[in-house]
């Protein structure tokens, strides 16, 4: 079979945008493909180390990727596809779409969400030494930020809707974070809802009461969702019920409705 990769930025772009520092949930056989061994000291591998094996895998398999090159649009005709990029126009037979979900950040419906200094992705610490800091959510990114920025020097506000510490949040950063917490060096405060954002303050509801406090940026790790708009551009069908919103697919071939 003569593969084509294209990807708009360069391999595993995702894992790119990760925190620096990030360590990975799942141990490193998991993350292993293409029978090529992912073999690490540590029973959870970080990011860097992940960088380093997939370019390897690339290497390896001499896989033929297009970096830094975006598919724009998608047309099924007759018994093949089309693709239209920012520089080429590719045809195809079978065509397989794994764009993910961390490109498009969830919206942040509050005054003041457009503001520069809110962001949606965390990467590095250290900008934020001695800065008023808060972040929204309550979950593995809001948790992992929270604790890299703390140790940074960073004055940190947690700002979570949930009532307690999320169940999903990694067994082995929980104690640290919550240690952090009952020692006052992170401020937490659960059934709360953010309402406003200025240049220098954030606003939010807590059991009734309206709190302000100082701010200087603002991490809304509030999730990220597929790119629907170009999964529906292509004809694919979408589905939501009460686990979300995902692509309908046979669960045997993950064959969508765009048959190949």
């Amino acid at each position: 079979i003569d593969t084509l990769v294209i990807e708009k930025g360069n391999i595993v772009d995702a894992i790119y945008h990760y925190p620096t520092h990030q360590t990975f949930f799942s141990s490193s056989d998991k993350l292993s493909i293409g029978d090529v061994p992912f073999i690490v000291e540590e029973l959870k591998p970080r990011r860097n180390q992940a960088l380093v094996y997939y370019r390897e895998v690339v290497k390896h398999h001499q896989l033929k990727v297009n970096a830094f090159e975006e598919v724009l649009t998608v047309k099924k005709m007759h018994d093949h596809f089309t693709l239209t990029t920012t520089k080429d126009v590719y045809q195809c037979r079978y065509l397989t779409v794994a764009t993910g979900y961390y490109g498009q950040h969830n919206t942040l419906e509050v005054e003041g969400a457009e503001l520069s200094k809110v962001m949606h992705y965390f990467k590095e610490p250290h900008p934020y030494f001695d800065q008023d800091v808060v972040i929204i959510g309550g979950k593995n990114s809001a948790v992992d930020a929270a604790i890299e920025l703390e140790k940074a020097g960073a004055r940190v506000t947690v700002i979570y809707r949930g009532e307690t510490y999320s169940p999903a949040i990694k067994p082995w950063i929980l104690p640290n974070f919550e240690s952090l917490v009952r020692r006052g060096n992170v401020q937490m405060h659960f059934n709360s809802q953010v309402t406003k954002i200025t240049e220098d303050q954030v606003m939010f509801e807590k059991e009734g009461e309206t709190i302000t406090i100082d701010n200087d940026y603002v991490f809304a790790m509030i999730g990220y969702h597929p790119d629907y708009d170009f999964l529906q551009s292509i004809g694919i069908d979408i589905h939501t019920n009460e686990y979300g919103t995902a692509p309908v697919y046979n669960s045997e071939t993950y064959e969508t409705n765009i048959e190949n």
